[in-house]
């Protein structure tokens, strides 16, 4: 958040998961490791192929990280993309393991530079507030007022301060226009923190 970048664009790709191991052997594995993200979109698969306690299954901090460790020891296996088949000398134990068919992943580019208005754009921004009562209805009101069609809300509590939270918000429309500006400065003045992360053409 202290970063001076902006998104400038994003993009929604279609992932697909493969378990890999160095023999490529279902029988060798006795552990399975990958990033949380990777493990938490093919659970019920590892649930049903690799039941607990037979295998364990570890989170590591990236899914090169786990095809490194794979590589390296033979009883374990890792969930990546078929890209670490070829760089880590890996053989592939089962293919498109991910729970859900249509597994879409959102990327984001950041860079320094803030895109000139397309004509469908999104707007990226991130706000923090005291728990209080009705705090969320007051602090979205300016965006409805302004006829602005939010498109994502999540919330994430704040490290080291307790009952603050952090608003991660995406909506229509590029920063540049009057009608968003007017909400965002409207938003300024009820909340603890706001930062407009870009305004970027809609991914496809």
């Amino acid at each position: 958040l202290e970063a001076d970048v902006k998104i400038c664009a994003e993009a929604s790709l279609e992932i697909h998961l493969y378990l890999l191991s160095r023999s490529g052997r279902a029988e060798d594995i006795r552990s399975i490791v990958s990033h949380p993200q990777a493990l938490a979109q093919c659970r019920h698969w590892l649930a049903s192929h690799f039941p607990m306690p037979h295998v364990r299954v570890d989170d590591v901090a990236s899914t090169a990280q786990a095809a490194q460790m794979a590589a390296v020891d033979p009883s374990l296996a890792a969930v990546a993309s078929s890209l670490a088949v070829e760089l880590y000398s890996l053989e592939v134990v089962a293919s498109n393991i991910e729970d859900n068919a249509n597994n879409i992943t959102r990327f984001l580019v950041i860079g320094d530079h803030q895109p000139r208005p397309s004509g469908d754009d999104k707007t990226s921004l991130v706000f923090s507030v005291k728990d209080e009562v009705g705090i969320l209805h007051r602090m979205l009101e300016p965006f409805a007022r302004n006829r602005i069609n939010l498109t994502k809300i999540e919330s994430r509590p704040l490290k080291h301060k307790p009952w603050e939270y952090l608003f991660f918000l995406d909506l229509e429309g590029h920063i540049g226009e009057p009608r968003i500006q007017k909400a965002v400065k409207k938003l300024e003045g009820r909340c603890l923190f706001i930062k407009v992360l870009g305004s970027y053409p809609c991914g496809v």
